[in-house]
């Protein structure tokens, strides 16, 4: 499937990209990267991004065939990464069989669901791409951590400069995979947590000890850093102790009170900054994705002109009027499979006849939410995917937003106060569309991070974008197996004959909670509308501090620091400060430029040696259905202040050698 260029006059052939092995290598790790996160996910409810281990499995395997290319390497990331990142579904589907409606997850509607969700994430992104990607304020963290572990890889040249960073990327990830390592058996702590009384109320203070985190951080920069940190501090020393300064029902511990007050109270009012700034971060970037169509639609005229070959390389996208087409083709099925589902139940019309006035006003509403709100919420992931990177982004996080909007739908159509079948059915409607936004948004989640590291390495973007396809397909088609398989085998949390393996899903019981609550009539709007107050105050600073000239307070991000717990959130703002003092300290160096790329080199093998390590994990405990299996010390006393020391010297261990080495 390699071409020959396009131009006529071209002596040199093109480097191998978008081959049938690389293809064939893409879909034999999309099996092993899809079910450690399907698994990982339904167990404690976090995956993990799969594009840099699978740019690492792909140089070790096609590095031994004749003709490999950088480019060759990056289709395969991009077809794992794609298919891995699908497995968010997750976080909506098992909805469904938690509510009763489904029994277990059927093939074929499972197959369509998640693949229509994912083709039209791809399509919906096309145009992004140009909008993006050259925004100087999107980092895109993980996009040039996996670029820069390619370009290693491909680097035949044996420079000195290449060597200095393989040294960094390999001393970033043997730190972070050996703590990940001794976390497992228990020699240290995974994460530290402490309950602190505020006043009346409290809190808990915790941080997950992933020095993946750390790298994150460094590479999503000081400004976004600090808005997360400003989020966790609203959230956890300011909402969290005045919700819960009534103290603890009896019977319940002050940890476990916090811990559902955080779920139950501030976690809406994230959800309502997010959506705020969600809104404000469309209206930020609309000119651009004008621009990005009309540059598209520029090409699209060149083609049918038949000058095609005088694009430059970086505007070879699918072609607009092929995007359009595929979105449109995509939408009838889509349309097809919601009449079919409100057609077998009590929304048909309030009477049974099936696709009545009723039952067709809601497939029309809500075909028409799929495409807008999908085309919103591929932005803003898409954007956020740019600020902070994929791992790190809470899609669970538009997973809400999308199901707060379609609830509301259906209020209006269905009304308050309906009966117990009719409200049960509408819950299952909306947690159906939910799924098919929530595959949009997991693959621009993706799509822009991978298509970053395909500008930076000289990817062709149409075959990316096919590539992306591919791994739609591949995901879509390996995930409802496995649910099944995980749904006989243990269960999920809260449905009759639940054992007690049962997987919790909490983003779906989440999810599924919101829905149910809007439409029940119990849902607390005060925490939405509070997150919106706090979104609208956090976009003045940001104006103002933009506007004076003093760097920038990132809306979303402060947001997501709300939204997040502390626990997954804590090390990011941390290591965005670690990397700034980096910088400044080696600013005095002879070669500052390269002492930030060995520091970004760094803060790359702390993201890709814990990701190795958690797909090889993920895999044990899959297999021997043991959360964990690799655990020989159990309740360790000294494994938390064990741990936090060794964060700490291993994390400066690393940075004073890079330095070191950048002299």
């Amino acid at each position: 499937m390699s071409e020959t260029p396009s131009a006529p006059s071209a002596q040199v052939a093109a480097p191998r990209e978008l081959t049938w092995r690389a293809i064939a290598l893409g879909a034999a790790i999309t099996v092993l990267f899809t079910a450690a996160n399907v698994y990982l996910g339904l167990k404690i409810g976090i995956t993990f991004a799969t594009s840099i281990p699978a740019a690492v499995i792909s140089m070790a395997v096609l590095r031994h065939l004749p003709g490999v290319s950088i480019q060759e390497n990056n289709i395969v990331q991009t077809i794992a990464s794609a298919a891995g990142t699908l497995s968010a579904i997750i976080f909506v589907l098992p909805g469904l069989v938690m509510i009763g409606w489904w029994r277990g997850f059927a093939f074929g509607p499972s197959v369509a669901i998640i693949a229509l969700g994912g083709v039209l994430g791809v399509m919906l992104s096309v145009p992004l791409r140009r909008a993006l990607l050259d925004d100087p304020a999107l980092p895109f963290p993980e996009g040039v951590a996996a670029a820069e572990v390619l370009k290693l890889g491909d680097d035949s040249a044996g420079s000195e400069d290449n060597a200095r960073g393989l040294r960094a990327i390999v001393g970033g990830a043997a730190v972070s995979a050996g703590y990940a390592l001794l976390a497992k058996l228990g020699v240290v702590a995974e994460e530290v947590s402490r309950f602190v009384r505020l006043g009346a109320g409290g809190t808990s203070l915790s941080a997950s000890l992933s020095l993946a985190l750390i790298g994150v951080g460094h590479l999503v920069g000081l400004a976004v850093g600090l808005a997360m940190l400003a989020g966790l501090v609203i959230g956890w020393l300011v909402l969290l102790p005045h919700y819960t300064a009534m103290g603890p029902p009896p019977g319940v511990e002050w940890a476990d009170f916090v811990a559902t007050t955080f779920r139950h109270k501030v976690r809406f009012v994230g959800a309502g900054t997010m959506g705020v700034a969600a809104i404000w971060t469309l209206l930020r970037v609309i000119g651009p994705v004008a621009r990005g169509l009309s540059g598209a639609l520029a090409a699209q005229r060149l083609r049918r002109a038949g000058q095609g070959h005088t694009l430059p390389l970086a505007e070879r996208d699918v072609p607009i009027g092929l995007v359009g087409l595929a979105i449109a083709l995509a939408l009838v099925p889509v349309g097809v499979l919601l009449a079919g589902f409100a057609g077998i139940g009590p929304l048909a019309d309030g009477s049974g006849a099936p696709l009545a006035v009723h039952g067709a006003l809601i497939v029309a509403l809500a075909l028409a939410y799929v495409l807008v709100a999908g085309a919103i919420i591929a932005l803003v992931c898409g954007y956020m995917a740019g600020l902070i990177g994929s791992s790190s982004s809470p899609v669970s996080g538009t997973g809400i937003l999308t199901a707060l909007g379609i609830a509301l739908l259906l209020l209006a159509v269905v009304g308050a106060g309906a009966d117990g079948a009719t409200t049960r059915a509408a819950v299952a409607f909306a947690l159906f569309v939910t799924s098919v936004i929530f595959g949009i948004s997991t693959i621009a989640n993706d799509n822009l991070q991978d298509l970053k590291t395909g500008q930076l390495v000289g990817a062709t973007p149409w075959r990316q974008q096919v590539a992306l396809l591919l791994g739609v397909g591949f995901g879509a088609v390996v995930i409802p197996p496995l649910l099944d398989l995980l749904n006989h085998t243990f269960g999920f949390a809260g449905t009759p004959g639940a054992g007690p393996q049962a997987l919790a899903a909490p983003q779906a019981a989440l999810i599924t909670a919101i829905i149910e609550g809007v439409l029940g009539g119990n849902l607390d709007w005060g925490l939405i509308g509070l997150g919106a107050g706090i979104g609208i105050a956090a976009i003045l600073v940001d104006e103002a501090l933009r506007a004076a000239g003093r760097g920038s307070l990132p809306p979303l991000a402060l947001g997501m620091g709300i939204y997040l717990p502390m626990g997954i959130t804590l090390l990011t703002p941390l290591g965005a400060l670690i990397g700034h003092a980096y910088h400044r300290f080696t600013a005095r160096s002879a070669d500052p430029a390269r002492a930030e790329r060995l520091g970004a080199l760094a803060a790359t093998g702390l993201i890709a040696g814990e990701s190795l390590f958690g797909v090889g994990f993920a895999g044990l405990a899959a297999a021997t259905g043991k959360p964990a299996p690799m655990a020989l010390l159990t309740d360790f006393a000294g494994a938390a202040p064990l741990g936090l020391a060794l964060c700490a010297l291993l994390v400066g261990w690393l940075y004073r050698r890079t330095a070191r080495a950048a002299r």
